[in-house]
């Protein structure tokens, strides 16, 4: 750019043209050193390699022994070709174009109770999908998510205690701005494996992340003394814990936690005034019948005497039978907090305006789905139950094959979308990968994805015991293409420990 200066008074040649000085750019030094200290495995490394495999095989340069890539990193059900739900997909096309409901025919291309459905929406929400919602979200919704937890515990709920969001990880970032301090004196339970979300937040908040290991021996478990120790320790450094994360069911582990095991952790809270922040996603994805979803409302509202404490459940559209992932739906519930911390939260989430309104339309599908005797029950059922029934048997047929190789124990999930098998490396390879700079299991997984296309997540990005090794991998690759995976793993991986032996 060039500054050009006006002519002087009374005439004569202007001054010679000046450049600006250089502009500056920001460098690695001098952006926020929590924005880089954040770690997020779920879209890490081996995503970004598996896009580069992509783009080189949709250019025709890629030199690698597979036709396709298969992502099995991430709870994105549909990006592996699960279908949408049907009825859900008819309401929101009409929320979208209300128009559609006064063309000719329109009868014959929707079902008469999805037309109905977007009638009801349209009717309390005149402004339609296109505006903002008030900051908690629209009324309507908030109404059949609280009349949904009703039903499922037995027990009142409020649409006043309900804030929709887009999805369940916006939630849980709202809930841990309004908990953590910051100035680095605070600390937060977190399970061992964890979501990377927890971690992440934690490091961009200058938080303590306390983290406490679940028993994989058990399955899993959660052992409460465990909890005691950890918050113990943070004591003895200064570190004010603020509150208890549990993933129930378990991401990545796969763990359903028992009633009693609920009962201690609500015991524990209670006991040292912490915040119970419950990650209930996978509701939903049940497999083991011995270990039904209870929600930590319900088991909170059944202990007599009832232990005063603070509860935060999140759930989303992104999970279950929908995985509707993209389309950021969700919600949480409060319980048990002071009315002037919920009218400061909902200041905090108003600085945002509003979640995406067609994530909270999806949420109000999801809590109200076609009921017996609706048009479409039949037909959304038969959707619902296939989806289930199919994951159910890729869990089984994924994690029977990987106790099936050599060095590797896996325990058959029990909820969610995930398998966590534990991997025995020979130590020449991980001895290879410290040559290549590499923690060992993300040593092995880049291996796996180069031989194989399959996308998984180390361990390591998750948290794990130390001298362990593991990967999470999805069951969501279409049924009839879970055959190959397991095949794909298997070569690989005799290969592989054949390599180092």
């Amino acid at each position: 750019k060039i500054v050009t200066a006006s002519p002087p008074p009374g005439g004569g040649a202007p001054p010679l043209k000046k450049p600006y000085p250089p502009s500056h750019v920001l460098t690695l030094g001098e952006i926020n050193p929590n924005v880089l200290s954040a770690q997020y495995a779920v879209r890490g490394e081996l995503v970004q390699r598996a896009a580069a495999i992509k783009e080189e095989m949709a250019a025709g340069s890629a030199n690698v022994p597979f036709k396709k890539v298969l992502e099995c990193n991430i709870g994105n059900p549909q990006a592996v070709g699960q279908s949408p739900i049907g009825f859900n997909r008819q309401v929101l096309s009409l929320m979208v174009c209300p128009a559609l409901l006064d063309q000719p025919g329109v009868d014959a291309l929707f079902a008469p109770d999805a037309i109905a459905r977007a009638k009801e929406y349209l009717a309390a929400i005149p402004s339609g999908v296109g505006a903002y919602s008030d900051s908690q979200g629209f009324r309507i919704v908030r109404e059949q998510v609280a009349d949904f937890i009703s039903s499922r515990d037995g027990l009142p709920a409020s649409p006043e205690d309900i804030f929709l969001t887009d999805g369940a990880s916006k939630g849980v970032g709202f809930l841990l701005s309004l908990i953590l301090r910051g100035g680095g004196s605070d600390g937060l339970l977190v399970p061992i494996p964890q979501y990377p979300l927890y971690s992440a937040t934690l490091a961009l908040q200058e938080t303590h992340m306390l983290g406490y290991e679940l028993d994989e021996a058990a399955g899993w478990s959660l052992p409460i003394s465990l909890l005691e120790a950890e918050l113990e320790d943070a004591q003895a450094k200064g570190v004010a814990t603020r509150a208890l994360v549990v993933i129930n069911p378990g991401n990545p582990t796969g763990n359903s936690l028992p009633y009693d095991n609920m009962v201690e952790c609500i015991d524990f809270c209670a006991k040292h005034g912490l915040v119970l922040m419950a990650d209930e996603v996978y509701q939903e994805n049940i497999w083991d019948g011995g270990r039904p979803f209870h929600s930590f409302k319900k088991v909170l509202m059944e202990m007599s005497p009832r232990p005063n404490l603070q509860l935060v459940s999140f759930h989303s559209t992104s999970k279950g039978f929908l995985g509707e992932c993209g389309l950021r739906g969700g919600y949480f519930e409060i319980v048990g907090f002071d009315p002037e911390v919920k009218a400061q939260l909902l200041k905090l989430i108003s600085i945002g305006l509003c979640s995406n309104t067609l994530g909270q339309i999806a949420t109000g599908l999801m809590v109200q789905p076609p009921r017996p005797g609706d048009a479409s029950y039949e037909i959304y059922s038969g959707e619902r139950d296939a989806i289930l029934a199919s994951m159910k048997r890729r869990a089984t047929m994924l994690v029977d094959g990987l106790n099936a190789l050599e060095g590797v124990t896996c325990n058959q999930p029990q909820g969610a979308m995930y398998a966590f098998p534990s991997i025995t490396l020979p130590p020449k390879a991980i001895a290879a990968a410290k040559d290549a700079g590499k923690v060992p299991d993300t040593f092995y997984a880049l291996a796996l994805l180069e031989a194989t296309g399959i996308v998984v997540v180390p361990g390591s990005g998750f948290g794990q015991k130390e001298g362990t090794w593991h990967f999470r991998t999805t069951f969501l690759p279409p049924e009839s293409e879970m055959t190959d995976v397991v095949d794909r793993m298997t070569a690989f991986h005799a290969d592989f420990m054949g390599k180092y032996a």
